[in-house]
């Protein structure tokens, strides 16, 4: 039992000493396997299964998986608490490199509750770490910076440097998403200095891409390329594929921000490559959402798609919570490109739902008050733990568990390196959210935008006084035969573009368009007493525009295009409805009878009804025409709106 115990102690020993780059991992899980097959005590079993699951963190996500099963599994059959509390801390490593946080956060807690029966004070502070990263990244910052402060306070009272350089990484990362650049790169630059001070190859690579960032953000393309490039040659030496996807996918956006498309898609697909080589879900949904942005500029809308829906259901399947909007956000820009506004308004209204909840002022309060906080504990517990540096005893016991530590050390040091691949997702973000107002505002009204961000959804109300107008051209099926479809597009949007202008001014809605009928409505959402007389002056400007309009195209001997208005003023329903491509939309007899005005007015004209004319007779000469027979309304008083 002895040599059995001499020959695992001799064999972990080595591959904590040594490093992967020193030896092939193949070579080293044979090995460790050989002593698996060779021995019967269960607990060495959990602990070589252990190992060879650690093996697999940078390379093989699906076998480190499966053998950390096989350890937690063996370790809770013989009730052996060390090897549960390993399992767990494996498997939740490797879930988080797979993109998988949930699970990664369960694994984690299930190891902190192990840890309460073998008490590992390293483990202990490198999954508060871990912690920290995973709840940053669901968006629950207030969580992930509790964390962050709880592995820097334990693992500084253990002289424990690796993680203390991993904690203030992870406050790094959560800075970063809020957008405070400034605290962001300071903890970032405190991260590296502890990283080379300790030569810890896997910490310099991480912080020199991390770093890197804020020079892609001042443009500074050479510098950000070769610090990138340094870390992509350090994880290559130590075989860490993993975080080689993640230097790729960067250098990939660092090209595409300065227009070099080519370079670009060849680091994206390097980076994508190696993701799914390792089954890393978060890395292929972000090189995927990229290369959709890159097809966006280069005009190519069906590649983008594609790019945009697969990135998507990636974010979807590793529950990615910044992915998710960030995909949203790429279909949307997408659709709004190519003139879908319903489908873009459906995405962007998922990408709401879905959006980074974490940048907001509160958080934002929430980070200062605990940062100031762990500031004065440190300070309260400098002289402590100055005391117990001097404390020979544990001085040594601390080197006697340094073999224990190194071993560990590797874990949860790849939340340093996340917060750099997800750098064009967070700017995007960040640049976004204007776009994002800007498109909402496009599509609805604006108090109808601000309830649907602010409850996700907008009621139906119902409005007594709404004046509705329509308007249509006389013979647009013929005329449409006439031209080249550009000459009839561009025709029906110098005409459509003159009336959103018109109609802005007077403060009246545009409901929609149908083919070349433009329906738009005063009064609403916003109630008002003058909406027929702001809609009676906008169809005023509308019919002088048509006219002069007229009168270019016959000098210039183009096919005329006559417009026909209709107006009536009465009570409607407004709002949203549907599951799928919303639109703000008006309905009831008002709209109908506004529709028959139009089709019952004459070329020029505007045909206003007898409830329209009641409240803007005061104002405008109007003719009157009698009672007019309008389809399925039986006679209508109607009038001819002649001036002020």
């Amino acid at each position: 039992m002895r040599k059995k115990y001499y020959l695992l102690s001799i064999i972990l020993a080595m591959f904590n000493s040594i490093g992967i780059a020193q030896q092939k991992l193949q070579v080293k899980a044979d090995s460790l396997l050989t002593v698996y097959s060779k021995t019967e005590i269960d607990s060495v079993k959990c602990t070589l299964l252990f190992e060879i699951s650690k093996l697999y963190w940078f390379t093989n996500l699906s076998k480190g998986i499966d053998y950390g099963n096989r350890s937690l599994m063996l370790a809770k059959k013989i009730n052996y608490n060390k090897g549960i509390v390993e399992g767990n801390y494996s498997l939740a490593y490797l879930n988080l490199n797979r993109g998988k946080y949930y699970e990664a956060l369960e694994f984690s807690n299930n190891t902190l509750i192990s840890l309460k029966k073998s008490k590992d004070e390293y483990i202990e502070a490198m999954t508060y770490a871990n912690l920290g990263f995973i709840y940053n990244y669901l968006g629950k910052v207030k969580q992930a910076q509790e964390n962050c402060y709880k592995a820097i306070d334990l693992a500084t009272k253990l002289n424990f440097l690796e993680c203390v350089a991993i904690g203030f990484t992870n406050l790094g990362t959560i800075y970063f998403w809020i957008g405070n650049d400034e605290e962001s790169l300071k903890n970032y630059t405190h991260a590296m200095d502890i990283a080379k001070k300790i030569k810890y190859k896997l910490y310099i690579a991480a912080n020199y891409h991390n770093i890197a960032i804020f020079k892609q953000i001042d443009k500074n393309w050479n510098e950000s390329t070769a610090d990138v490039k340094l870390a992509l040659k350090i994880n290559q030496e130590i075989e860490n594929k993993l975080w080689e996807g993640y230097n790729y996918n960067s250098l990939g956006s660092n090209y595409l921000e300065q227009g070099k498309s080519v370079e670009a898609l060849q680091f994206y697909l390097a980076g994508l490559k190696i993701s799914h080589e390792i089954e890393d879900y978060s890395n292929l949904s972000t090189c995927l959402n990229n290369i959709g942005h890159l097809y966006m500029r280069q005009k190519n809308y069906v590649l983008a798609k594609k790019y945009f829906d697969e990135s998507l259901s990636y974010s979807i399947k590793s529950n990615f919570a910044i992915g998710i909007p960030d995909n949203y956000e790429g279909l949307a820009m997408l659709d709004t490109t190519i003139g879908n506004w319903k489908s873009a308004f459906a995405n962007l209204k998922l990408q709401m739902l879905y959006k980074d909840s974490f940048v907001n002022d509160e958080n934002t309060k929430k980070l200062l008050q605990t940062s100031m906080q762990f500031e004065f504990d440190a300070k309260e517990a400098l002289t402590k733990a100055a005391q117990e540096k001097k404390d020979a005893l544990a001085l040594k016991e601390l080197e006697k568990q340094k073999l224990v530590r190194n071993g560990f050390v590797g874990g949860f040091s790849v939340v340093l390196l996340f917060a750099g691949v997800f750098f064009a997702q967070r700017n995007k973000i960040k640049k976004g959210k204007q776009r994002s107002d800007e498109l909402l505002l496009n599509i609805l009204p604006g108090e109808v935008a601000e309830e649907l961000k602010s409850k996700g959804s907008a009621d139906a109300k119902q409005f007594d006084q709404v004046t509705v107008m329509f308007t249509d051209f006389k013979g647009f099926t013929q005329i449409s035969e006439k031209l080249s479809p550009s000459e009839l597009v561009a025709e029906i949007h110098t005409c459509f573009k003159a009336f959103d202008d018109i109609i802005t001014k007077f403060n009246i809605e545009k409901i929609k368009t149908i083919g070349d009928s433009y329906m738009c409505a005063g009064g609403l959402p916003l109630t008002n007493k003058t909406n027929a007389i702001d809609v009676v002056n906008a169809a005023l400007e509308i019919q002088q525009f048509m006219l002069l309009h007229l009168k270019q195209r016959s000098a210039e001997n183009k096919e005329p295009f006559e417009i026909r208005i209709g107006i009536h003023t009465g009570p409607v329903v407004a709002g949203i409805v549907g599951i799928k491509k919303f639109a703000y939309d008006i309905w009831g007899d008002t709209v109908n009878i506004a529709s028959r005005m139009e089709s019952s007015g004459q070329p020029g004209k505007i045909n206003i009804s007898g409830s329209t004319y009641e409240l803007v007779k005061d104002k405008f000469n109007c003719a009157h025409r009698g009672k007019i027979p309008a389809k399925n309304k039986g006679e209508i008083d109607m009038y001819f709106l002649e001036r002020i």
